[in-house]
């Protein structure tokens, strides 16, 4: 397992990748500098924070089923990237975060308004590098961020009446999570030229290992006895998000059930009431059911990458999908 998270089997590969997720750094750093010190100091707080640059990996990895050496790929991973970071600044301001990354979050350190600024700045500079890229990377752009927004805004009024909360659920994901990584995917294999099946396969292959990692932390924030998924196990309780375990639970109809159910209807502040959540949870069959579909999204990432050729890149995807398996064990 490599500082990027993902296990390269091939070492010139790794080698590629590597030095390319150093270019997409410099280019960040000269994207988001500015003549006014704060906006930059600003715009730099998260992502001098840290973070895997999962998504430009992503980007770097694709671009290899063409040409990873074309000048367009690692811009497209420095877009990516952006549009991730800004889309932090603003979910810190709607989750009310303190702690973003292990650093006081923007919104905790300056305030609302000042981190929404900031994340639009990022937005903005991201549409700037995208427009390099050619009108049709605008238009992928223009929708991916569409998606993000309308994820974030069924997130917060919640399902219709009606809706399926699992269902409704599992969108929000996809729009939230999902949308980005598989941008990232298309990216990477669009501005490597890579030819147009793969790049389908490659983008619905995003989109489904982005759902299944956002599904996998849900499932740490149970089950993990420490901070596996970068926050405190019970963070989403304590917060009254309604996440997959919650949700299965939420549906359960046994009489034996109705404790936990009612434990669960809303945020739980008290500190044994978070533990005595936390242990129903783990014991609850509610927890396997996450898994396999976790698992299920997992083998269908999988089975999109017999469309692709047999090289290092496919590889180190498969690593990804494996990487599921071993958080969740």
């Amino acid at each position: 397992m490599t500082s990027l998270g993902v296990a390269f089997a091939d070492d010139a590969l790794e080698a590629r990748v590597s030095h390319g997720v150093d270019l997409v750094e410099e280019h960040l750093a000269r994207v988001i500098d500015s003549d006014e010190q704060f906006i930059t100091e600003a715009a730099a707080h998260l992502l001098n924070a840290g973070g895997k640059r999962f998504r430009p990996m992503l980007v770097l990895v694709c671009a290899e089923f063409g040409d990873p050496t074309h000048p367009d790929v690692v811009p497209a991973g420095t877009a990516v990237e952006l549009t991730h970071l800004a889309t932090l600044y603003h979910d810190d301001v709607m989750d009310e975060a303190d702690i973003r990354r292990g650093a006081e979050s923007a919104n905790s350190r300056w305030d609302n308004s000042l981190a929404i600024l900031v994340g639009d700045y990022l937005f903005a500079h991201a549409s700037e590098v995208v427009s390099t890229l050619g009108p049709e990377a605008v238009g992928v752009q223009a929708r991916t961020f569409a998606r993000l927004v309308k994820g974030q805004i069924r997130e917060t009024i919640g399902p219709r009446d009606g809706e399926d909360p699992l269902a409704h659920y599992l969108s929000v994901v996809a729009d939230k999570t999902g949308s980005l990584i598989a941008t990232s995917a298309q990216f990477g294999a669009t501005m490597g030229r890579a030819p147009d099946d793969v790049v389908a396969a490659l983008t619905e292959f995003g989109e489904r290992i982005g759902v299944a990692f956002q599904l996998s932390d849900d499932i740490l924030d149970v089950a993990s006895e420490s901070s596996d998924s970068g926050k405190t196990p019970g963070t989403d309780l304590r917060e009254g998000v309604p996440t997959l375990p919650v949700i299965l639970v939420q549906r359960s109809t046994d009489p034996a059930d109705a404790e936990l159910v009612r434990l669960l209807s809303g945020p739980i502040t008290d500190d044994v009431d978070v533990s005595r959540a936390l242990d129903a949870l783990r014991a609850h069959p509610a927890m396997d059911e996450a898994r396999a579909v976790v698992q299920a999204e997992a083998d269908a990432a999988r089975a999109l990458l017999a469309k692709l050729p047999d090289t290092p890149a496919r590889v180190a995807l498969r690593a990804i999908c494996d990487t599921l398996a071993t958080r969740l064990s």
